[in-house]
């Protein structure tokens, strides 16, 4: 070990850790390699990237993980302005829930509830003013996502907006 190297690794701040993800979103990181990267940074779970077809339905074939297949037939096509991800989209804002298992704003839809996890938040991806997908993160527990939590997760979503499908 060097002398100046203390055995800590210096934490990577936000706008790095943003940085990083728009460098592999360019490079053509897989879609599942970057979700997983989103994933350990929010300490999360499961995730999900929908995207919005020409049908006006999120449609999750970019990217998941963590979520059991029986779940993924379920939520695997999204009306816009139904469940989580629907919801992210239509209103253009993010959608979080301290435990799916028991959100009693409607907000929740049973295919959400079958995984199991609790909390949940799911950030439209913009591109301008636009919502173009829907990425969202989970965990086995309950958990609040804090405000700097969702505000990166909605600049990550901008960037994955703005990659190759």
């Amino acid at each position: 070990m060097a002398p100046e190297d203390d055995g800590q690794r210096k934490a990577v701040t936000p706008d790095d850790f943003l940085s990083e993800i728009e460098r592999a979103v360019l490079n053509g990181v897989a879609w599942n390699d970057t979700l997983r990267r989103i994933l350990a940074r929010m300490n999360a779970d499961s995730g999900t990237i929908h995207m919005l077809g020409n049908d006006g339905v999120l449609h999750l074939k970019v990217a998941s993980d963590g979520i059991p297949q029986i779940v993924l037939d379920t939520i695997k096509d999204v009306p816009v302005g139904k469940g989580m991800a629907g919801l992210a989209v239509e209103r253009k804002l993010p959608v979080n829930a301290c435990n799916i298992q028991t959100d009693a704003t409607g907000d929740v839809r049973p295919g959400a509830r079958a995984t199991g996890l609790q909390g949940s938040v799911v950030v439209p991806m913009l591109r301008g003013n636009e919502a173009v997908g829907a990425l969202g993160v989970a965990t086995r527990r309950e958990r609040t996502f804090t405000d700097a939590e969702e505000k990166l997760l909605v600049e990550i979503g901008k960037v994955l907006a703005r990659a190759p499908h």
